[in-house]
């Protein structure tokens, strides 16, 4: 577990701008269970290469003409109850922090493991999400 302080900043990067944090399995099941539209579920970390152009791209990606109904996020090394909870929804893919799934009526139909964020701009990430969001949402 990291300090509250180390992360607050970080979890409020994304909270700032309209995010959901989820903090327990039930709020992830009471989500991800049903007909709840499309849900955009971020898996934000510490880490500083990945995470650091994950959440800059992620927010660029709400520029967008359609968008997610719901915005939410886990914290990877924080909120672990959530964390765990989220990623089996996101089977078949292996545990990646940070990493975005989109969910459309419970169902994953979209997928940004960590080696897709490792090494790319945030508008690469941008756009990735952009183009998800107008088949999906």
């Amino acid at each position: 577990m990291y300090p509250p302080e180390l992360v607050q900043p970080m979890k409020e990067d994304l909270t700032s701008v309209g995010f959901e944090e989820l903090s327990n399995a039930d709020a992830v099941d009471a989500l991800l269970n049903g007909e709840n539209g499309s849900v955009l579920v971020v898996v934000n970390s510490v880490c500083g290469c990945a995470a650091g152009n994950l959440r800059p791209g992620v927010k660029m990606s709400l520029d967008n003409a359609k968008l997610p109904s719901k915005l939410t996020t886990v914290f990877a090394g924080v909120d672990a109850e959530a964390t765990q909870q989220a990623r089996k929804y996101m089977l078949p893919y292996p545990p990646s922090s940070p990493s975005i799934g989109l969910f459309k009526d419970g169902k994953l139909v979209h997928f940004i493991e960590r080696h897709h964020i490792e090494g790319r701009s945030p508008e690469m990430i941008a756009d990735n999400l952009k183009m998800a969001y107008d088949e999906f949402c």
